[in-house]
Parts: structure tokens; C-alpha cells; sequence
């Protein structure tokens, strides 16, 4: 299958996955290459405009990648992720959307400066 974009874990995002043991490191990352070719809202939905979230469910906890596109560019789609959490409740805080928003307007300021 054809991958729909590729992935870039931005600093923060790489840092949490790499904190976590090998088994809970290999279904995160097997769930986003999962991702990248298909179109589950079980691995990748949207939150708000601007943010999305990776889903990996792993011996009963919920581990989260926040994500947001980069479409700038005229190769692939880049699709960077933001940083990472395990989700304790049903619901995403509110504070976890406005950091990845955050994160995104800074990486955008940045490109743009070069």
C-alpha cells in the first residue's frame, strides 16, 4: 500500500516515545506506519482544525502523539508529530491541544525564518 504522507517526530514527541519500553515503543511506531497507509480514526483523528492525534492502545493504557500537517512542500505530505502522553481519561485536556497548537505555530515561524 502507498503511503498518504510521512512522518517527522519533532524533539519532544521522539523524546516520549523513546521513554517508553521496547514493546510499547514497537506498537506505537507499528501503529503509525498502520497510519500511514490507511484511513482508521482508531490510529489517527482529528481533533480541531489544526491538530490530530496518533492512538496506541497498549496493555491498558492509552498512549497519544499529537500531529499536525505540513502540506507547504511539493513532495509528500509531512506529518509532524508534537509531542506525546498517556492518557488517563476519555477525554484529551485541553492544555495538551493548546501545546501541540503551540508547538505548531513555533515550527511554522521557524521554517518560515529558514
Amino acid at each position: 500500500m502507498e503511503k498518504k504522507f510521512e512522518i517527522k517526530l519533532l524533539e519532544e514527541a521522539f523524546e516520549f516515545i523513546k521513554g517508553q519500553n521496547d514493546k510499547v515503543q514497537d506498537k506505537i511506531f507499528y501503529n503509525i506506519r498502520k497510519a500511514q497507509v490507511l484511513n482508521d480514526p482508531k490510529l489517527f483523528k482529528k481533533l480541531n482544525q489544526n491538530i490530530w492525534e496518533f492512538r496506541t492502545k497498549y496493555a491498558g493504557l492509552q498512549y497519544r502523539i499529537l500531529a499536525f500537517w505540513d502540506k507547504e512542500s511539493n513532495e509528500m505530505t509531512l506529518v509532524c508529530g508534537t509531542h506525546g502522553f498517556v492518557k488517563k481519561t476519555d477525554k484529551i485536556s485541553p492544555q495538551e491541544i493548546e501545546k501541540a497548537e503551540q508547538i505548531r505555530i513555533e515550527y511554522f515561524e521557524r521554517k518560515k525564518k529558514g
